[in-house]
């Protein structure tokens, strides 16, 4: 017997199948009008701009717009890029402008359906930012896409990491901006740090697509963004404490690989305390257990799990002199992003590479709540359903399954599940053979860099010619993927290779083209065009032959979508195709999340060697061990969140009084309130409320007035004077503490005395924003343990927190009164005398800058040491890495014949 939901799913459609619906008319009105923008010359399409932005202008709906506008996107699109959009494309576009994810099979062509909303939205004028998940692909779509917006008469701009301040401001002053998530970010946190408003880059967060939408909002939404300046150094001490790890035994430690935590046991604690203070680290009496401890306890955890948590080239690289961290989720190498609390640094002492010093956190925000800033969002990906509750109730995204354009040909196999990773491989290694054979081209997944590199030997060991795509050759991605769709092409992938890369049959006509025009800059490009597109429908041809690309996968992903991605790589616009996941009982998803029974009932299946279990029920218990681990990672985001939203409110006033200050020309009406509100917390200190005049701390306050406000007053008098009560000495304090700041206006001039007003608020307010990130972070490591006093840590860290931000806001107060108080402008004298001194510091550096080009010019010329033979490094000696180079050229050793 069907259930209700079924009858009405059968008689209604489902909620997606009825907005697919609601959006028919209006892409039937959008063809209707393409035999219209098709007669329009390229000249009156840019026309068509003008008239839109001007109808926008008096007030029109952008959705009223919709069908005109996206008629002439398509136009535009076809004539510079000789693409025409699927009515399934205008559809996307559609979804995306209501606000909605638009979840889009790979090969559907999402780059070009982002240009549709794009261009309707940036008809306001307010600018449309398109985010991607790394520069190149951030790159490859400002550049493609914007050949549409500049037929269309908009404007293009791309933010990418090291770049100009003028070029990055007029990237973000462009129509349409491309940027990568991280950029966007930190953007956002240096905008409010600055000086002034002509320094910020931003221009405001009116609508943003995101690209890969999932990967952004979801996989990278656990890590906050941070900017952070170095503290002190303890580089020594890292070191120190790392050496003492391998000297653990097993029972000295436990390790909890669901959420990748270490900790020490009480044998580990006792082998350790007597370690510390055998060597002197740990003083003698104290204990690890002691407060004075905190640090070294500290350091000591964190170089634990750098050595039982985190391995090289599965969680990162070791790169030159540095530690590259490798994103979990895409396998791409995350350059310039560091672990927090020490643990980077620990990872660089385990692997003995310099150790950077620890840093302080200047400014930090999460994408949760930064991409909450716009005023309206959207996003496309191939995977984002599993996803759809975390969208709904963190960024209120509706997520629409768009058709495809033609049905999808793949055949997604059963996992085979064997008992041991050996076996796995043998069968791996056998299917990938068989495919081969046949000229099928294979996409071989992994999930670690460890392990593409090992699949990799076994293949070199089968004379198997093949490409391999991590972390560690990202950057000929664009060209591995190219040729991973070719005949009889085997490509090795981490699961980087399941973002932004679109694997076509044949491999990619347009790279081909680029790469033979390049080598050859005189040739005809019609002519190489044309040539490189008949081999290509031959060879294509013959790939359809062999059943298009095999996704072969060596392991299940912690998330459905990972695993959903990869295959999707397969069967692009209706091409045949397959996919098949191979898993051993050993894996770690299986191994941590899966169930214990499954080992049991293959043990009494009796499995031989070799052997391997295909059934339904394994999908289904892996799915539900998949869902486990999302479940959990969407409750650590969820808490984050959550803690994140309280600083929030408090980074919003922060970062909006700043902003008034920098727009503000009239700052001394700010500094006069603080002042106001100092004086009061004067009085209140000194003479409180309801109490008469023989209670009040005359002295106390007489020594509180010179030191916040530089002023001595005769308080003692007022105080003694018949009918005089707080309010009155409040208001004869304002009236001598203005007269005083009158007076140093008047000595600085008006424009000077603004500015310096402007520039030390400025400073004050960051530098106590900087210190309450430090206190909220501190309060934040601890306040988990009030669950052990029957306490909501939440509510706990809410409460705690606004008192301190009251404190925090109470000092920055105090601290502007103070130091605009005691500022005053130079005499002539004292002048004269600086100056003085700049000269002779200028001469000084001048002679040390001689004598050091002295010093290296005869260094140069210095004779190589006895006996060295430039080809036989034996004859070099032992110098140390800083050491002169034996050879006699003057540098240090490391940067010479030393050189790694």
């Amino acid at each position: 017997m069907l259930g209700l939901g079924t009858i009405a799913r059968k008689v209604f459609g489902t909620p997606n199948d009825r907005k697919v619906k609601a959006a028919r008319p209006i892409v039937a009105k959008i063809n209707a009008l393409e035999p219209e923008f098709a007669a329009l010359t390229d000249a009156q399409i840019k026309e068509k701009t003008e008239e839109f932005k001007a109808r926008v202008a008096e007030g029109e709906s952008l959705d009223a717009l919709l069908p005109e506008a996206f008629a002439n996107c398509r136009e535009a699109a076809k004539r510079a890029l000789g693409l025409r959009a699927f009515d399934t494309q205008l559809m996307g576009g559609i979804f995306l402008h209501q606000g909605n994810i638009a979840e889009m099979k790979t090969g559907e062509g999402k780059t070009l359906v982002a240009t549709f909303p794009v261009y309707l939205n940036a008809l306001t004028g307010k600018g449309v930012h398109v985010v991607t998940v790394n520069d190149y692909l951030a790159r490859r779509d400002a550049e493609w896409m914007g050949k549409v917006y500049a037929a269309l008469g908009m404007t293009t701009g791309i933010v990418v990491p090291f770049q100009a301040d003028d070029d990055k401001r007029e990237a973000y002053a462009a129509d349409v901006t491309y940027a990568t998530n991280n950029e966007l970010g930190f953007d956002y946190l240096r905008d409010n740090m600055r000086g002034s408003v002509a320094e910020m880059m931003q221009r405001g967060h009116y609508f943003a697509i995101v690209d890969e939408v999932d990967s952004i909002l979801i996989d990278e939404a656990r890590t906050p963004l941070i900017i952070s300046g170095p503290s002190q150094d303890r580089s020594e001490l890292y070191i120190t404490l790392d050496k003492y790890i391998p000297l653990l035994s097993p029972e000295h430690y436990k390790v909890d690989e669901k959420t990748r935590g270490a900790s020490f046991t009480e044998e580990g604690n006792d082998f350790l305390e007597q370690r510390l203070q055998a060597d002197g680290i740990l003083p003698e009496g104290q204990s690890l257990y002691d407060p004075e401890s905190t640090t070294i306890v500290h350091h000591v955890n964190q170089a634990l799990r750098a050595h039982k948590v985190f391995f090289k080239d599965q969680n990162y690289v070791v790169a030159g002199d540095e530690i590259v961290l490798i994103d979990e989720h895409t396998g791409r190498a995350m350059k310039g992003r560091r672990l927090s609390e020490g643990l980077h640094q620990a990872i660089e002492a385990k692997e003995g590479v310099p150790v950077q010093p620890e840093n302080v956190t200047l400014a930090s925000v999460t994408f949760q709540n930064y991409f909450r800033l716009y005023e309206k969002l959207a996003g496309m990906t191939g995977t984002a359903a599993t996803e759809a509750e975390e969208f709904a109730e963190i960024y209120k995204l509706g997520v629409v399954e768009v058709p495809t354009n033609r049905p999808v040909q793949r055949v997604d196999e059963h996992d085979r599940v064997y008992r041991t990773q050996r076996e796995k491989y043998t069968a791996v290694i056998e299917a990938l053979k068989k495919a081969h054979e046949k000229g099928q081209p294979v996409l071989l997944g992994t999930t670690s860099i460890e392990k593409s590199e090992m699949i990799s030997e076994m293949l070199k060991k089968e004379g198997i010619t093949h490409n391999v795509l991590n972390a560690r050759q990202h950057e000929k991605e664009a060209q591995i993927v190219a040729d991973a769709g070719r005949l009889g092409a085997v490509t090795i992938a981490t699961n980087m290779a399941g973002r932004g890369t679109d694997i076509q049959l044949g491999g990619n006509v347009e790279m081909k083209v680029l790469e033979e025009l390049a080598a050859n800059p005189e040739a005809n490009p019609d002519e190489v065009r044309a040539r490189i597109e008949a081999a290509h429908a031959e060879e294509k041809a013959k790939v359809l032959e062999a059943g298009g690309l095999f996704v072969l996968a060596t392991e299940r992903h912690e998330s459905r979508r990972i695993d959903n991605q990869l295959r999707g790589r397969s069967g692009r616009q209706g091409d045949p195709g397959r996919s098949l996941f191979f898993l051993s009982l050993e894996d770690d998803l299986m191994r941590i999340f899966g169930s214990d029974k499954l080992d049991a009932v293959l043990s009494k299946l009796g499995m031989g060697e070799g052997e391997a279990i295909v059934h339904p029920w394994v999908n289904k218990s892996l799915e539900r061990a998949q869902a486990k681990v999302e479940g959990r990672n969407f409750d650590i985001r969820k808490q984050l969140l959550k803690f994140d939203d309280v600083m929030n409110d408090q980074r919003k006033a922060i970062f909006g009084q700043r902003r008034d200050i920098m727009e503000s020309t009239e700052i001394s009406e700010i500094v006069r309130d603080m002042r106001g509100q100092v004086i009061e917390d004067i009085i209140d200190e000194f003479m409180p409320p309801k109490t008469y005049a023989d209670q009040w701390d005359i002295e106390g306050m007489n020594e509180a007035v010179l030191d916040r406000l530089n002023m001595q007053l005769p308080l003692a008098e007022w105080a003694a004077e018949e009918g005089v009560d707080q309010d009155v000495i409040a208001e004869r304090m304002e009236e001598a503490m203005d007269a005083y700041m009158l007076e140093k206006r008047t000595g600085f001039g008006d424009e000077n005395m603004d500015m310096i007003e402007k520039q030390l608020l400025l400073q004050t307010i960051d530098t106590k924003w900087r210190e309450h990130l430090v206190t909220l972070e501190q309060l934040r490591s601890v306040i988990g343990f009030r669950v052990h006093a029957q306490r909501d840590p939440l509510a706990e860290y809410k409460t705690e927190s606004f008192q301190l931000f009251e404190l925090m806001l109470d000092s920055l107060r105090s601290e502007v009164t103070q130091r605009l108080a005691r500022i005053r402008p130079m005499t002539e004298e004292e002048r004269a005398a600086v100056l003085a001194e700049q000269r002779v510091a200028i001469s000084q550096q001048a002679a040390a800058q001689a004598a050091a080009a002295a010093a290296q010019a005869s260094a140069a010329a210095a004779a190589p040491a006895e006996g060295f033979d430039e080809n036989d490094p034996s004859t070099w000696g032992n110098p140390g890495r800083n050491d002169p180079c034996p050879c006699g050229s003057g540098e240090k050793f490391k940067h010479c014949h030393g050189k790694l």
